[in-house]
């Protein structure tokens, strides 16, 4: 079984990753208008007044909002409000000031995380720091990307068949970038990471803090790198945990670099289920059961536990049930729930429905050009995805390059050049089933003289609370500035 504090932690980070890794839809409706924003002659208002958020609920946690610009660039036209929260230090004689959170997703609420998951963070970190967060452009309570129900549930298939079907996909992606800009407003045009830093730079200076104290993971790690790269001289202490390379070039090299990583986590449940007398699939050919999954959803017979009657895609079964128990490194739940599915009747073969897809897609279209010529290349993009993860067809970064087809990106990749920040923690599992651990060295390394490495030997998306190791590491790091030595790593925390 996991430690609670690891438990609490996979959780969290299972709502989100890096773009891989939502299970939360667009906010969407059939009527809604865009909203209105209102200009200002400054560029942010640096005031946050602090109100309790649900203090019948979640006594403690403060809510406020702050003003910044649409876009950064034009800091006098239309503002909108940011949703931040915060918990305060537990013990105000050990304060040492804010530490902001970036969250994951694209598309989860720091706000959330702030008010309902505030255990996520180790007692310690929470002994000396204000926890703040925030919820992102576009997402949550900080004007949420807006799109039409129905224009969301016509989305093509991501198993795109010919040039005909890459075209409509085209044509596709192009009304419903035209409906949730109408519905959302300006920002529609300004969600990319880039405008996102100036955001989190607004909030220091709201929060009184001289330099930075910063804890990113999975894309919030993006949100940190890009802050050191812009403003390096106004980091304090920065934990990238689950760490996005934002310097992979390619749509070929994305894909093969998440099926890859995916795959890896496949073959260590297959190995753990081997070895571990208590996995409900001991003895069992593991892989052959699980094909017999995918063979019974792609017919449409594979009835989905947790909705009695309907069937399961194969995409879902791939993401929604293998992927969601690899990011929290539950090998034990998943061999049972495969166990059961195996095991039950199989329905009459019907259609299986599209998964939906991660609420701020457009976040991530804005950061990740990832261009695909024509319906030949995308071809041989999932062929080469098959052949990297066999046992994981049509993996989530399928559907999102899909999904971004034709978009603009105002944020593309590129190599961080990070000059003069302090010591950057880099934190990553070497089985980590999103972001790969290859990606935290190559971070790392793009830090140069900044970056350390801190390796956690087991599973999952997170690692900062697995286990005494790491979370002592952690925590010296952030209130003291104590670097752990290079080539630091932690043993694993048993399942």
């Amino acid at each position: 079984m996991l430690s609670r504090g690891r438990s609490a932690l996979r959780g969290v980070a299972a709502r989100g990753m890096a773009m891989a890794l939502g299970a939360t839809t667009v906010v969407s409706t059939g009527l809604a208008a865009a909203p209105v924003v209102h200009a200002s002659p400054a560029a942010a208002t640096g005031v946050l007044r602090w109100a309790p958020c649900d203090a019948a609920t979640k006594p403690g946690a403060e809510c406020a909002t702050l003003s910044v610009p649409v876009d950064w660039a034009r800091p006098d036209g239309p503002r909108l409000d940011l949703a931040v929260a915060r918990r305060q230090a537990t013990d105000s004689g050990a304060r040492v000031g804010s530490m902001v959170f970036g969250p994951g997703g694209p598309g989860d609420s720091g706000v959330k995380t702030v008010v309902d998951r505030i255990g996520r963070f180790s007692s310690e970190v929470r002994r000396g720091f204000d926890i703040v967060s925030f919820d992102p452009r576009g997402v949550g309570g900080s004007n949420p990307v807006v799109c039409s129900d129905e224009l969301l549930a016509d989305r093509p298939s991501p198993e795109l068949r010919s040039q005909a079907d890459f075209d409509a996909t085209l044509a596709y992606n192009r009304r419903l970038r035209a409906d949730c800009r109408a519905r959302t407003g300006p920002v529609f045009d300004h969600l990319d990471t880039a405008q996102t830093v100036r955001d989190l730079d607004a909030l220091r200076t709201a929060l009184g803090e001289r330099k930075l104290t910063f804890h990113g993971s999975s894309y919030g790690t993006l949100l940190g790198a890009q802050y050191a790269e812009t403003y390096p001289r106004r980091v304090r202490a920065m934990v990238l945990e689950s760490v996005m390379d934002h310097s992979v070039p390619t749509a070929r090299e994305f894909l093969r670099s998440e099926a890859a990583t995916a795959e890896d986590s496949f073959r260590e449940f297959v190995k753990w289920c081997d070895g571990a007398a208590d996995c409900a699939l001991h003895g069992r050919d593991v892989r052959a059961v699980w094909q017999s999954l995918l063979d019974r959803a792609g017919r449409g017979e594979l009835e989905d536990p947790a909705k009695p009657g309907i069937s399961l895609s194969p995409s879902d079964l791939v993401n929604k049930k293998a992927f969601r128990k690899f990011y929290s490194a539950d090998f034990t739940g998943l061999a049972t729930e495969i166990a059961r599915m195996h095991a039950s009747e199989p329905l009459p073969a019907s259609p299986t429905s599209i998964m939906s897809l991660p609420l701020a897609t457009p976040v991530f279209c804005s950061d990740w050009r990832l261009p695909v010529r024509d319906y030949q290349e995308y071809a041989s993009l999932v062929s080469m995805m098959s052949k990297t993860a066999p046992d994981l067809p049509y993996l989530l970064p399928i559907h999102m390059v899909a999904a971004c087809l034709g978009a603009p990106t105002a944020n593309p990749q590129h190599r961080l050049r990070v000059l003069g920040a302090p010591p950057i923690l880099v934190s990553n599992a070497l089985h980590d089933p999103a972001t790969g651990y290859a990606w935290a060295v190559s971070v790392a390394r793009q830090l140069g003289r900044s970056g350390v490495l801190l390796t956690y030997e087991g599973h999952g998306h997170g690692s900062v609370t697995s286990g005494p190791c790491m979370e002592d590491a952690v925590d010296s790091y952030l209130t003291d500035l104590a670097i752990p030595p290079r080539g630091t790593s932690c043993p694993a925390v048993s399942f």
